[in-house]
């Protein structure tokens, strides 16, 4: 099957008509050993010295977003997923492992990032299935801080980190927690689909994707906030892209909302991402951010039927959301690329609201995104057009939260 194809189909956009695409020896993924729980400052842990090779474990580094430990390789396939630790060291290698994607072409192999001190010193497709990379090397022995993200998204491929071998002296401790948490959930727009490919003809490839470009990721920084994310492109509430008007329900995100993912590869080419459920208590956001609508749009037209359809479906996920996340502030958004269903979300919110007397739920019209600052492939945001994005959204949350 030609997944880049599909996804192309699935992500398309129909400019004429404006609109556009926005487009889980076994541990599961509710085990306190591949999340993070420790909730406080990391600073004062010892960390591992003289230990050979670690574990990417909630003890042993900062889980970030989604993942699945499994056979001692962290498993990560949402966008943005990773880890998060500082090094004391001379030279720190990190092992990735892939799926049954590195058998396949460049589009839909899972992209990934090292950044060390915040300076990205690994960028790398992986085809292979295990590629050791050089993240940090130096004469002398020193501390750094490093990020492992995934860049790509989950539908495609998944990526495994294998145990990180320690030499004499070094050192791995957690990074510290920052001052907030929040967590999206999305479609293309949070993937940052096509991101590293202006050109607006293109079509879909992991390889031009990039998370840390994107209008989430960006928000979180902003807001020095550690983030999760739950994002598909071409995903919808009830309905993913339609190029005909006919519903797509098989691409309704709230179905994997408490999974580890949804792919059509596996966590080492045995489980399913959307097999491993996601334990909620390991992750408790203060704010949810929701994105979804854009690819509903190509279904819903206009109609009010369908408009209806969609508001219902949106109705009983904000119920899932609040069911799973009881404290949380939660901004229901839409528009970079496209906010014709907005006023319905606006309707949906009120009537969530007297309904529930739950008054913590906020819908929020985010700027569409601005031609003259060009369009990304299949005519989804630039960077800078996700840079104004996060900026208006960043001070939405600045404004609500008192942060």
């Amino acid at each position: 099957m030609n997944f880049r194809k599909i996804l192309a189909v699935v992500c398309c956009m129909t400019l004429g008509l404006g609109c556009l695409t926005a487009c889980g020896k076994e541990d599961n993924g509710n085990s306190n050993s591949n999340t993070n729980t420790n909730n406080g400052n990391n600073s004062s842990t010892e960390g591992i010295e003289n230990m050979g090779p670690v574990v990417l474990t909630s003890e042993k580094v900062k889980i970030v977003g989604r993942t699945h430990l499994m056979d001692d390789v962290l498993w990560l396939a949402f966008s943005g997923a990773g880890a998060e630790f500082v090094y004391e060291g001379k030279k720190l290698d990190i092992t990735f492992v892939g799926d049954n994607s590195v058998n396949g072409g460049i589009d839909n192999q899972a992209r990934v990032a090292v950044y060390v001190d915040g300076e990205r010193t690994v960028d790398e497709m992986i085809d292979q299935p295990e590629m050791t990379v050089t993240a940090f090397e130096n004469s002398e022995s020193k501390k750094v801080n490093v990020q492992i993200v995934k860049l790509s998204e989950t539908a495609m491929s998944t990526v495994g980190v294998k145990p990180i071998t320690l030499a004499d002296g070094e050192k791995i401790t957690p990074a510290d927690d920052k001052a907030h948490k929040i967590e999206f959930v999305g479609d293309s727009i949070t993937c940052g689909y096509g991101v590293d490919d202006e050109v607006k003809e293109h079509h879909f490839s992991t390889s031009t994707e990039d998370v840390t470009k994107a209008y989430a990721y960006k928000t979180a920084e902003k807001l020095n906030a550690d983030y999760s994310m739950v994002s598909i492109s071409g995903y919808g509430i009830i309905s993913g892209y339609s190029s005909n008007g006919n519903k797509v329900p098989s691409q309704a995100l709230p179905q994997y909302y408490d999974k580890m993912g949804f792919s059509y590869n596996k966590f080492a080419n045995t489980t399913s991402p959307q097999n491993v459920e996601w334990d909620f208590e390991s992750f408790r956001p203060e704010v949810i951010i929701i994105n979804l609508g854009t690819n509903d749009n190509s279904y819903v037209k206009g109609n009010s039927e369908k408009k209806q359809e969609y508001v219902d479906g949106y109705l009983a996920f904000l119920k899932t959301v609040r069911e799973k996340n009881p404290d949380a502030e939660i901004f229901c958004v839409l528009g970079i690329m496209g906010a014709e269903l907005y006023s319905a979300i606006e309707g949906m919110v009120s009537e969530y609201s007297a309904e529930t007397g739950d008054q913590k739920i906020h819908p929020f019209k985010l700027p569409v995104q601005d031609w003259a600052n060009g369009y990304a492939a299949d005519w989804h945001p630039t960077e800078k057009n996700h840079e104004i994005a996060a900026q208006a959204m960043a001070d939405e949350i600045t404004r609500v939260m008192g942060w």
